[in-house]
């Protein structure tokens, strides 16, 4: 897949979106017509942002470059008469700011456009409060991390200032839905209402869910990471498919639909900053997006889902990455050693990716590590070798755990664009099982109800 198509794949769901819109707007006798007048503005400035994005990143190149914020393709050959990789090309990292800044522009100019009903007739007794301040809670969360990334990205901050940061940002958005909203209940399946009951009350648990829910967005992206394109189109593909449930919400008539329409208003407009930044972020990439885009992107996806009711549903959508955190939880909390950077292994000879690996001593391997070892290499998640040195010390190499390095271990070496492709492929059919579960799976453990349950 060329630069060119996902350019072109990123307009086509824009025009694609705006033309079911138009359709609704244009046709008063659709119970959505008025709802698609408060989407339309959204809609058309995903576009705007999106050809903002495609226009303003390569002239914020240079500048990135010129201050030092600024990385070198790994997994590209060297150029002719190029011998160390410290001397390969510069390649401005952190454009995750410049996306993030364009999205925060095109949401503050649109605050007036959104509101307009309620201020141009001057009658401000009727004017919706409670959604005003859900939007700015919104836009103050996401300038949180938007912090958060690029101090990451200067300061290079520790995993634990990483897992903190999200949990604080969140709580001006928890204040929010605990002053707007309040509900805290949640519909108990039905093979567990003879303990439970129709409902259980989680009270101060549900924040605490709501609040792990910012922390794992935020950093799921982060981990699944590592090659051209990965991090924008992962998050176009969840953009897309959030779109699209809350379309189907909307169309099924479902409790809350100002919530879903609040959704919509926040995901648009990132859709299109994420199909923009994709087409500089595709191999080979001209600009690297930093830690910035991936937490701005999680915390975007944060609050979309806690304002729209629908957590559980969002988790759906990060079912590849809950399969890599899964996979990393071994090297992440130091139960096998986790080297500092975990992407493939660019190999010269044939211009492929390849597996990278660790090297442990196997006696160093405390015996919960050696039972993960062995239990991923009898299922062959990862490719696994031992050799004896001079001392006679048995030393174990190993893939590292990310579902990047299992892709490569089940489909063979690729080429950087072929394997990002796979992934963004993976990312797109778990989304439809996602659907299926959400609006099927909902029937059997809510008896036949698909919606409130399973929000």
């Amino acid at each position: 897949m060329t630069r060119a198509v996902v350019r072109n794949i990123g307009w086509l769901f824009l025009l694609t979106q705006l033309g079911l819109v138009l359709h609704l707007y244009l046709s008063p006798l659709d119970p959505l017509s008025n709802i698609a007048s408060r989407v339309l503005p959204p809609t058309l400035l995903s576009m705007v942002a999106m050809g903002m994005t495609l226009v303003l990143i390569p002239q914020c190149t240079s500048l990135f470059i010129s201050a030092g914020l600024f990385g070198r393709d790994l997994n590209k050959p060297l150029p002719p008469g190029v011998t160390d990789k410290a001397d390969a090309p510069k390649v401005p990292e952190s454009l995750g700011t410049v996306t993030a800044a364009i999205y925060l522009i095109v949401m503050f100019l649109y605050i007036p456009v959104h509101f307009n009903s309620f201020l141009s007739d001057g009658n401000r007794k009727d004017f919706p409060h409670n959604e005003f301040v859900e939007y700015i809670a919104a836009l103050l969360s996401i300038c949180c991390m938007i912090f958060l990334g690029f101090a990451d990205d200067v300061l290079n901050l520790k995993w634990r200032h990483k897992l903190l940061m999200p949990t604080i940002a969140t709580l001006p958005l928890l204040m929010v839905y605990y002053v707007n909203f309040g509900s805290t209940t949640v519909i108990v399946p039905w093979f567990l209402r003879g303990w439970l009951g129709l409902s259980i009350n989680l009270g101060v648990l549900y924040y605490c869910y709501m609040g792990m829910l910012a922390v794992f967005c935020t950093n799921a992206i982060n981990i699944l990471a590592g090659i051209n394109g990965i991090e924008a189109g992962q998050s176009l593909v969840i953009a897309i498919s959030v779109l699209i449930h809350n379309w189907i919400q909307l169309k099924m008539g479902a409790p809350g639909h100002q919530n879903h329409i609040l959704s919509i208003v926040l995901i648009s407009p990132f859709a299109g900053v994420c199909a923009g930044l994709l087409y500089h972020n595709w191999c080979p990439s001209k600009v690297f997006v930093g830690d910035t885009f991936c937490y701005f992107a999680g915390m975007a996806f944060a609050v979309a889902a806690i304002l729209g009711h629908f957590s559980k549903t969002m988790i759906l959508f990060f079912i590849p990455q809950v399969l890599n955190f899964l996979l990393s939880i071994p090297q992440l909390f130091k139960i096998v050693p986790c080297p500092r950077h975990r992407l493939p292994k660019y190999q010269k000879d044939d211009g492929l990716l390849h597996n990278s690996c660790f090297t442990v001593k196997k006696k160093d391997l405390s015996p919960l590590g050696t039972k993960i070892v062995l239990a991923l290499k009898s299922v062959k998640l990862i490719s696994y070798k031992e050799h004896t040195d001079a001392d006679n010390v048995v030393h174990c190499e190993m893939s590292n755990f990310t579902l990047i390095n299992v892709a490569i271990r089940l489909l063979g070496p690729k080429k950087e664009e072929h394997l990002t492709s796979y992934i963004l492929l993976f990312q797109a059919l778990c989304s439809c099982l996602a659907f299926y579960i959400r609006y099927q799976g909902a029937l059997l453990l809510y008896e036949g109800h698909n919606d409130g349950g399973f929000e």
